[in-house]
């Protein structure tokens, strides 16, 4: 274990890998439990909300934790696999404590609440019965005006300030944020789906309206209604045209009548139209299912032009895996459809080639009405990944991507499941509750 001495921001521990002793890597670290003590105590550290390979969180107590070193933490091998749940008399040091208003005390332990100050990091350190505890806070001071961008910071004994067990009601989320801002926005949708209501609103209202429409993407059905509802009329309607139009009409979908109709009146024209177009189809239809922006080429576009576009980052792999070739318009519905070249051809061709002279127009589309088994045995049949969507007189409408039929296949709490341990809960036995302290 580190030594008595050694120091550590919890903000650096945010997605550490947690290894067992044989190297192998058991799960992330997504945030510390401690559990406030009265009297201005530091707050003993019981230890870490593990996420594990399967999205759900596990609790992994201090004392089985041998290492904190070289950008990881080692464990003795020993983890209940049971899903951790919150206790009412813990804490959750990413998701409760950061950017929370606290007061510097004027003097002492037991001084005043003085001058207001936002809390960015605590950092916590081992004792000398080698337990672990919250020494110091690392706060910043009021910004003060416009032209000062940042306050004044400083790191302070865990003492000298009061507040944290006060209900926060504007806490903000900005720090929150930074220490997960690389994961992915299926690993960000964990993080959010783990917070309260209070502070899932508070994330989603700091996130901007890209990421938290990827996120969104990601979240259980209840979540993302739970998280629209939270957000002011304006804000949500920008963050439905930022989500693929199939995904903001699955949403929408489970709105009432009255507000969906609101929510895409406030939306631009351009965005609000494919998603009411979506709206008119079936749910387990290919029409209800597809995306309506697949990657559409004209005949005489070029090799090169269709890589350059199967590129871009904000693509989907399964909407990149083929460019539709259609005649103009290129928007859904485009003109009359043509065929469709897969990635693969487009990579054993020059890059002046026309995709008119390459498209394969021998598969037959599906219709918007197609059944969800129609759906699945036209994927499994030609081993696609994707199948171009066209209505009565060959207009290309959208596709039908296979992340969208799992998503449909699935149970319908899939995503619930994947955040949560569907295990059978059981009390834990007396000498396990010892050993973890809690």
């Amino acid at each position: 274990m580190t030594g008595a001495s050694s120091r550590v921001f919890i903000s650096h521990l945010a997605g550490m890998a947690v290894f067992d002793p044989s190297g192998d890597q058991v799960g992330r670290i997504r945030d510390l439990v401690v559990s406030l003590r009265l009297g201005g105590r530091p707050p003993r550290v019981l230890g870490f909300a593990v996420e594990v390979v399967s999205k759900r969180r596990v609790f992994l107590p201090m004392n089985r934790v041998t290492s904190l070193e070289s950008g990881q933490v080692i464990t003795t091998g020993v983890i209940n696999m049971r899903r951790f749940e919150q206790r009412p008399t813990e804490t959750l040091v990413l998701a409760e404590l950061l950017d929370r208003k606290v007061a510097l005390r004027t003097s002492g332990p037991n001084g005043e609440a003085g001058e207001t100050v936002t809390v960015l990091d605590v950092a916590m350190v081992q004792t000398r019965n080698r337990e672990w505890e919250i020494d110091k806070v690392f706060v910043e001071k009021g910004k003060g005006g416009r032209l000062r961008r940042k306050g004044e910071t400083l790191t302070v004994d865990w003492s000298a300030v009061t507040g944290f067990a006060l209900r926060e009601e504007d806490q903000g989320a900005a720090n929150l944020l930074a220490t997960f801002e690389q994961l992915r926005p299926a690993d960000l949708a964990n993080v959010l789906h783990h917070l309260s209501v209070k502070r899932r609103s508070e994330v989603a209202a700091a996130l901007d309206d890209e990421r938290l429409a990827d996120v969104m993407e990601e979240l259980p059905e209840d979540d993302q209604v739970a998280i629209l509802a939270g957000l002011h009329q304006e804000r949500a309607a920008d963050v439905l045209e930022a989500m693929d139009p199939d995904d903001a009409a699955d949403l929408l979908s489970e709105l009432p009548e009255e507000e969906a109709e609101r929510l895409l009146q406030l939306m631009e024209p351009e965005e609000a139209a494919p998603v009411r177009r979506l709206l008119t189809y079936a749910e387990r239809t290919a029409g209800g299912l597809m995306t309506t922006e697949p990657i559409v080429l004209e005949p005489d576009a070029t090799v090169a032009e269709a890589l350059a576009r199967i590129r871009v980052s904000d693509l989907k792999p399964a909407q990149a895996a083929q460019v539709y070739v259609c005649r103009p318009p290129t928007e859904t519905p485009t003109g009359i459809y043509l065929g469709l070249v897969h990635f693969q051809k487009l990579l054993r061709e020059p890059p002046y080639t026309l995709l008119g002279a390459i498209v394969d127009g021998d598969l037959d589309a599906l219709s918007p009405d197609a059944a969800l088994d129609r759906i699945t045995h036209y994927l499994a049949t030609y081993n696609m990944v994707a199948a171009p969507v066209v209505d009565e007189h060959d207009h290309l409408l959208g596709a039908v991507t296979v992340d969208d039929v799992l998503d449909h296949m699935l149970p319908d709490d899939w995503r619930e499941s994947a955040l949560h341990d569907d295990e059978t809960k059981h009390d834990r036995a007396p000498e396990e509750v010892a050993a973890d302290g809690r």
